[in-house]
């Protein structure tokens, strides 16, 4: 008998009516069938909302949570990691898109290892890059000092292990990822990547590219191991 582990995905909205649908859409037509899709609309103003609604209608398996004001991503995956029921976490950005063998790969990835977290790279959306680049071919332990070598969107981990990390450090408002993949490291959990794009990354509007600034001061706090004080 194959006993499938229940996989949460995570996501959250901000304004994404015109990406949300083709994200969702990525996860619902997955290979893998024990999935539940949690997405959270940040206090969105356009009609990201009504979207989301249609599809939890839809399909059984999304559940719909609303902030009545913008929280930011931290705080809007903690909530919804506290909703989750499965014994995997898996993340996804709301304008972007999992190839559909994603899933699928890292739940076997991520068994076959004994792994506690596992990533993919990535396809750049609309360009033929792949990423991370030179990155993916240094150990870990040195790169992460360095920069951040892991894609957020792609991460797969046990539900057990980032709740022991304490979920998300929600005094980092931006790279609260990079947080949470040093401690992994640090902590000597057990971390892969597969070494092919599973997951298309839209980098047009995304946080690191509107968010420079703030993004580069909380990487440097993660560097320097010191907490933020924006």
């Amino acid at each position: 008998m194959d006993n499938k582990k229940l996989v949460s995905v995570l996501m959250s909205a901000y304004n994404s009516e015109d990406s949300i649908s083709n994200a969702i859409e990525s996860i619902v037509n997955q290979e893998y069938s024990e999935i539940e899709l949690l997405i959270m609309d940040d206090g969105s103003s356009d009609n990201t909302t009504e979207i989301c609604k249609e599809f939890s209608q839809k399909f059984n398996n999304i559940r719909l949570f609303k902030n009545e004001k913008n929280l930011g991503l931290t705080k809007s995956l903690n909530l919804l990691l506290k909703h989750s029921n499965g014994e995997i976490i898996a993340r996804q950005d709301s304008d972007d898109v999992s190839f559909k063998s994603r899933i699928k790969e890292q739940e076997a990835f991520l068994k076959s290892n004994n792994f506690d977290a596992c990533f993919t790279r990535a396809l750049i959306k609309n360009k033929n890059k792949k990423i991370p680049g030179f990155s993916f071919y240094l150990p870990h332990g040195i790169s992460i000092f360095y920069k951040n070598p892991f894609i957020h969107g792609t991460l797969f981990i046990k539900k057990s292990v980032i709740n022991k990390l304490g979920n998300y450090d929600e005094k980092f408002i931006y790279a609260q990822d990079y947080r949470l993949f040093k401690d992994l490291i640090v902590q000597k959990y057990k971390i892969g990547v597969i070494n092919k794009p599973l997951y298309e990354l839209n980098m047009e509007n995304n946080i690191s590219t509107n968010h420079r600034e703030e993004q580069n001061y909380y990487s440097q706090c993660v560097r320097k191991n010191i907490e933020p004080k924006k």
